[in-house]
C-alpha cells in the first residue's frame, strides 16, 4: 500500500467509525427523551452536566494525545523507536496524573457547580455519576494517541466503537432500573453511561496494546545511533504542542458560551419576549447547529490521520511529500464539505421535518443559514490538523480568535435586527468561520508550498454539486408526491429525504468522474474499492 494510500485507508477507517458512533448517539438520545424514560425534565437534567464534563475533558485530553501523535510518529520516521516510546511513557504518566486531578476536581465540586454555577442542585448526581469518565477517556486518548502515532486507526476505531456501545446499553438499562427511584437518579443513571462506555473503550485499548507490545518492545530493544532527549525536554516538547492544542479548543467553546450571552439578550432587543427568544436561541444551537457538526465525521477522521502523517514526512525532510499529501487532505474536504452544504441547504425544511418533527419546522431557517458554514468549518479543520503536524499549531488558535471576535461583533448587530433575528447568528457564525478558514489557507500554502487550484476545488466540484442538487431536489418532490398516497405526511417526508439522498451522492459521484473532478489517482486512494471503482469507471467510459 503506498504512503499515500495509507493516511486516507486509516481516515476512512475512522469515519466510518465515526458515522456509526454518532447515529448510535443520535439515537440514544431519541431514546432517552421519550415520555415513557426521562422525557423533557430528565433530559434536561442530564444535559446539564455535559458543557461542564467537556469543558474538564477538553484541557484533560485536547492537546496530549495531538502531541504524543506527532512526536511519535517522528521518531518513527527515523526509526528511533525508543524514544518513541519514551514519548509515550512520560505522556501516559503526565494523563492518569491529569485525569484523576481534573476527576477530582469533578467530583469536590459537583454541589458548588450545580448549586451555585449551573443553579440546578438536582443536576448533582448527573455530575458525581459522570466525573469518572474524564479519567477514563483521558487514560485512554493516551493509548490512542500512541496508536495514531503509528498510523494505525483501526485500534481507535474499535475502541470508539465498543464506548459507544457500552455507553448506550449501560445509559438506557441503568435508566429504566434507577427510574422508579426518582428523575434525578435516573438521569444520573444515563449520565454513568458515559463511564461504563469509556472502561470499555479502555479495555480493549489495552488489550490490543498488550498484544501488540511485544513486538514493539522488540523494535524498541534495538540499537539505533540516536542521543536519548531527557524527560525535561521531552516534558517541554509535549507541552509546547499540547497547549496551543488544548487553547484552540477552548476558545471554540469559549465563543459558543459569548454567543449563549448574545444571542437570547439581542433576540430581545429586537422586540422578541423572553420566551420566544429563548425558543429561537434553542432552535440555532439545539436544532440546527446539532445537525451541521454531523457532515464533519470525515474530516475530524481525516485530521487524525493527518498529523502523524504530516509529521513522518516532515521528520524526513520531504517536502514534495507533505505538499502532496496537503493537496490530498484539502480535495477529500471539499469533495465531502460542498455536497454536504448544498444538500443542508436544498433540504433543510425536510430534513428539519425529519429530525425535529413538523412542530419545530421553523429551525429550517437557521439551519439552511448554517448550511455553508459546514465547507468554511471542514477546512478550517483540515487545515489546522496539517499544521498541527508542521509543528505550528498556535497559528489556527490565534486564526480561530480572529474569526471569533468577527463572529461576535456581527452576531451582536445582526441578531439585534429584526428582519435578521437568528438567521443574523447563523450568517455571524459563517463569517467568522470563513475568516478563520482563510487565514489557516492563507498560512497552510506559506509553510506547504500549495497552492489553491480553482479548477479542481471550485469549478468541477461546483458543476457536479448543481446537477446533483437539481436532482435531488426533483427526487424528493416526486418521492414525496407519491408518499403523500400511501402514507403519513411524516413519513412520507422521511422516505422521500432518504431516497433524495441517495439519488443525490449517485449523481453526485457521477458528475465528478464525467468532469473530470475524480480522476484515476484520485479512485486509486479508496481502500480496497479503488481498483473494482476504476475498472467499472473505464467499463462505462466515466474516466476523463
Amino acid at each position: 500500500m503506498s504512503s499515500q494510500s495509507t493516511f486516507v485507508r486509516g481516515a476512512a477507517i475512522l469515519a466510518a467509525a465515526g458515522v456509526v458512533v454518532r447515529l448510535m448517539g443520535a439515537a440514544l438520545r431519541i431514546i432517552l427523551a421519550s415520555p415513557a424514560l426521562l422525557g423533557d425534565k430528565g433530559i434536561g437534567l442530564y444535559q446539564m452536566a455535559y458543557p461542564i464534563f467537556s469543558t474538564l475533558l477538553t484541557i484533560s485530553t485536547a492537546g496530549i494525545p495531538v502531541a504524543i501523535s506527532k512526536l511519535i510518529a517522528e521518531n518513527l520516521a527515523l526509526s528511533n523507536y525508543k524514544e518513541a516510546f519514551r514519548v509515550f511513557r512520560i505522556s501516559l504518566a503526565i494523563l492518569i496524573l491529569t485525569g484523576a486531578v481534573i476527576t477530582a476536581v469533578l467530583l469536590g465540586g459537583a454541589d458548588f457547580i450545580a448549586g451555585v454555577i449551573i443553579q440546578q442542585p438536582r443536576a448533582y448526581y448527573s455530575l458525581v455519576a459522570i466525573s469518572p469518565a474524564i479519567f477514563f477517556v483521558t487514560v485512554m486518548s493516551a493509548f490512542r494517541g500512541f496508536f495514531q502515532g503509528r498510523q494505525q486507526m483501526l485500534p481507535t476505531a474499535i475502541s470508539q466503537l465498543a464506548e459507544q456501545l457500552g455507553r448506550v446499553a449501560a445509559s438506557i438499562f441503568l435508566v429504566i432500573s434507577l427510574l422508579p427511584r426518582g428523575l434525578e437518579l435516573a438521569a444520573a443513571g444515563a449520565s454513568f453511561g458515559a463511564v461504563v462506555g469509556s472502561v470499555l473503550g479502555l479495555a480493549v485499548l489495552l488489550a490490543i496494546y498488550l498484544w501488540d507490545r511485544p513486538q514493539f518492545q522488540r523494535q524498541v530493544s534495538l540499537k539505533a545511533p540516536f542521543k536519548t532527549a531527557g524527560f525535561n525536554e521531552i516534558i517541554s516538547q509535549i507541552v509546547k504542542l499540547a497547549v496551543p492544542v488544548t487553547l484552540g479548543s477552548l476558545i471554540m467553546q469559549l465563543f459558543t458560551l459569548i454567543d449563549l450571552a448574545i444571542v437570547p439578550r439581542q433576540l430581545q432587543v429586537a422586540g422578541f419576549t423572553e420566551g420566544r427568544a429563548t425558543a429561537l436561541y434553542g432552535q440555532l444551537t439545539g436544532m440546527a447547529s446539532s445537525v451541521i457538526y454531523f457532515p464533519n465525521v470525515v474530516v475530524i477522521a481525516l485530521g487524525v490521520s493527518l498529523v502523524p502523517a504530516i509529521s513522518e514526512a516532515l521528520a524526513r525532510g520531504n517536502r514534495s511529500l507533505i505538499t502532496s499529501r496537503t493537496s490530498i487532505a484539502v480535495k477529500i474536504t471539499v469533495l465531502f464539505s460542498l455536497p454536504a452544504a448544498v444538500g443542508l441547504y436544498i433540504l433543510a425544511t425536510p430534513i428539519t421535518v425529519l429530525l425535529f418533527t413538523f412542530e419545530n419546522v421553523e429551525a429550517a431557517a437557521p439551519l439552511a443559514a448554517l448550511s455553508w458554514s459546514v465547507i468554511a468549518l471542514s477546512l478550517y479543520i483540515t487545515s489546522t490538523n496539517i499544521m498541527q503536524g508542521l509543528g505550528y499549531p498556535s497559528i489556527p488558535v490565534l486564526n480561530m480568535v480572529c474569526g471569533g471576535v468577527v463572529k461576535s461583533a456581527l452576531c451582536w448587530i445582526l441578531t439585534a435586527n429584526p428582519s435578521w433575528n437568528v438567521i443574523g447568528a447563523a450568517v455571524a457564525s459563517l463569517i467568522g468561520l470563513t475568516v478563520a478558514a482563510i487565514l489557516n489557507l492563507y498560512y497552510l500554502a506559506r509553510f506547504t508550498g500549495w497552492r489553491f487550484k480553482v479548477p479542481e476545488l471550485v469549478v468541477w466540484p461546483g458543476i457536479s454539486v448543481t446537477v446533483m442538487a437539481a436532482v435531488a431536489h426533483i427526487v424528493y418532490r416526486g418521492l414525496l408526491w407519491l408518499g403523500a398516497l400511501c402514507f403519513t405526511p411524516g413519513l412520507a417526508n422521511g422516505l422521500a429525504v432518504l431516497g433524495a439522498i441517495v439519488m443525490a451522492v449517485i449523481t453526485y459521484g457521477l458528475a465528478l468522474l464525467l468532469s473530470g473532478g475524480l480522476n484515476r489517482d484520485d479512485l486509486n486512494l479508496i481502500p480496497k474499492l479503488g481498483a473494482p471503482l476504476i475498472k467499472l469507471a473505464e467499463r462505462y467510459h466515466l474516466l476523463r
